[in-house]
């Protein structure tokens, strides 16, 4: 299955919605069941199920997050979507913990069969806290 440009950003539109929800369930249903998500950090995981188990304490402890679109980039003919983001939640950095952070980054989305199968994820490596720069501690 092919998806066209129009269903692609129709696609994306409704993950975004799920994300801005916090639903981890109604993320996951725009994931092919072969996904293969790489963090920022290098971490990754294999298949839906191994994904749901990787985000499910993110979803659960950290729901007071949110992800904004800054651009997106979509090329019908390979299938892939490039997303520039950011992201702005309670930091966890070390003397800066509760306050508002924000980073950024791209994800490099790849579709197969109308689902999400490949997610690549990017991130600069500072951080802002408070209106200042600091370098990102993984």
């Amino acid at each position: 299955m092919t998806l066209t440009r129009q269903e692609i950003e129709t696609l994306w539109d409704n993950w975004n919605k799920a994300w801005d929800n916090h639903d981890l369930e109604a993320v996951m249903t725009f994931f092919h069941d072969d996904i293969y998500f790489n963090n920022w950090t290098g971490g990754n995981a294999r298949g839906k199920a191994q994904l749901r188990e990787a985000w499910h304490d993110w979803f659960s402890n950290h729901g007071n997050f949110k992800f904004t679109q800054k651009e997106i980039f979509i090329d019908v003919e390979e299938q892939k979507l490039l997303f520039r983001w950011q992201l702005e939640w309670p930091s966890f950095e070390k003397g800066y913990e509760g306050e508002p952070e924000i980073r950024r980054g791209v994800d490099v989305i790849h579709f197969k069969d109308g689902k999400i199968v490949n997610k690549l994820t990017y991130c600069k490596t500072t951080i802002e806290i408070g209106g200042n720069r600091f370098k990102l501690t993984p």
